[in-house]
């Protein structure tokens, strides 16, 4: 099964919607900044499965009340998923990655930093997919089977279009 990763897409539809044709994922998750565009994304794909988080920029756009992190199971893998300001990303990742393992998940899923990170620590895969709002944009792909991440990679747009 495919995941799709976005973070901080600060209203680049286009480049969302792009990953979304291409790659054809099973569920997406947004990570915040602007949450919005991850409900506009839902409406226009009712098939696929979506999870999303408000990031910092949010705080202020939402209508209701959202929880800042999830952790459950996507696509048969526990993902920890949170936008990351909560964690202070921009100085270290050791509280973030500290909580992740806490809660058992099989990879930790950030933003806010705008900066693609994509690796495999004592066991827990950290991915940050970058933002697909600024840059010319980025995404994250988690691939699993059968309860086990196969693959995680950083995709950018030459890539994913090449994607089948």
């Amino acid at each position: 099964m495919k995941i799709l990763v976005l973070s901080d897409s600060h209203s680049s539809l286009r480049i969302m919607r792009h990953a979304v044709f291409h790659i054809r994922p099973d569920a997406v998750i947004h990570l915040g900044d602007y949450l919005d565009d991850g409900e506009v994304l839902r409406e226009e794909n009712p098939h696929i499965s979506f999870h999303q988080v408000p990031g910092n920029c949010d705080r202020y756009r939402m209508q209701e009340i959202r929880q800042e992190v999830l952790c459950y199971p996507v696509c048969g893998v526990k993902l920890f998923m949170t936008h990351g300001h909560l964690h202070n990303v921009k100085a270290s990742l050791y509280a973030l990655l500290a909580e992740a393992r806490a809660a058992q998940a099989q990879a930790v899923l950030y933003g806010h930093t705008h900066c693609p990170d994509c690796r495999r620590e004592d066991g827990l895969w950290i991915l940050n997919p970058g933002s697909c709002g600024h840059g010319g944009g980025s995404v994250g792909l988690i691939e699993t089977e059968h309860g086990q991440i196969t693959d995680i990679r950083i995709l950018h747009q030459e890539d994913w279009e090449a994607y089948q």
